[in-house]
């Protein structure tokens, strides 16, 4: 199997320095191992993504020296892919609609016992079908959320065997590992009910992500360490839906003089920034050792 993996923005702004960071560690993963890199364009927010954004991520790539196999996949025109991934999640009887709002979910974890009140773990009761069929004829606003509870109904015996590998990871201390492999339990429990879709939005990054992950044959998913905790949970809707696992790669975040980590919001940061004050590709790269 081709060694494939892919950066995957959001255009919601312009890139930073994290950004090329990761964009430039998946790129030179997949060189060194003669495969394959794909760019796509995570852009569901169709609010806060902007064409401009889109236009000025494919400009500051290029310009770093990437280059990716065209064409490039947009979320955004495949919605009917996503929603055909939550209908097959309702058709295992693996999601629900949830009609409480912020404050009455905070309320609930506030009431949970001391231990597990850090995330939502699903109503005590389940509504009333005739309630939930009142309430979306109402109008109500909702979000479909996985069950955790009827995951382990489903899978049974596979839930707990659920497995990814990792290579490379922060553990003890800081301390950043490349080289090695781990064989790591998945359990999505500290995540609790997570939240895949709302009645406005018929998807979300962890529909969106895995569907596509597996559309594009991508074996080796490279991304930052901040998203370590989610790939539990992303096993967890590849398991359900019969999809490939890849292995998993969680690189290190750049951080600023201040030690915090690069946001969009830090304008100063941005390649079209640092291009502007003449900065070179080579200076960029430089930053990333």
């Amino acid at each position: 199997m081709t060694f494939t993996t892919r950066f995957a923005p959001s255009p919601t702004g312009y890139l930073h320095l994290g950004h090329a960071f990761s964009a430039w560690t998946a790129f030179t993963a997949a060189r060194e191992a003669g495969g394959r890199f794909i760019l796509r364009m995570e852009d569901i927010d169709t609010v806060r993504c902007k064409p401009e954004f889109d236009a000025a991520i494919l400009e500051d790539l290029a310009w770093l020296g990437l280059e990716w196999e065209e064409p490039v996949r947009r979320q955004s025109a495949h919605f009917g892919d996503f929603d055909g991934v939550l209908q097959r999640l309702q058709e295992q009887g693996v999601v629900y609609r949830c009609f409480k709002t912020r404050r009455e979910i905070l309320e609930d974890i506030a009431r949970a016992p001391h231990g597990v009140g850090d995330v939502y773990r699903g109503p005590a009761e389940p509504m009333s079908a005739d309630e939930e069929v009142a309430r979306v004829e109402a109008g109500e606003a909702y979000a479909w959320r996985l069950s955790l509870a009827r995951c382990r109904d489903v899978l049974g015996e596979r839930f707990a065997a659920m497995r990814f590998v990792e290579e490379g990871r922060f553990v003890e201390e800081g301390r950043f590992v490349e080289e090695g492999r781990g064989e790591i339990a998945a359990d999505p429990d500290p995540l609790g009910d997570v939240v895949l879709a709302r009645k406005d939005v018929g998807t979300s990054y962890h529909i969106a992500v895995v569907h596509d992950d597996a559309l594009q044959g991508i074996t080796h998913v490279i991304r930052g360490v901040d998203l370590f905790e989610l790939t539990p949970l992303h096993v967890l809707l590849q398991t359900l839906l019969d999809l490939p696992v890849p292995v998993y790669r969680h690189h290190r975040l750049l951080t600023d003089a201040k030690g915090e980590r690069f946001a969009k919001r830090n304008r100063a940061a941005t390649l079209r920034a640092m291009r502007a004050a003449g900065g070179t590709p080579a200076d960029i790269r430089a930053r990333f050792a």
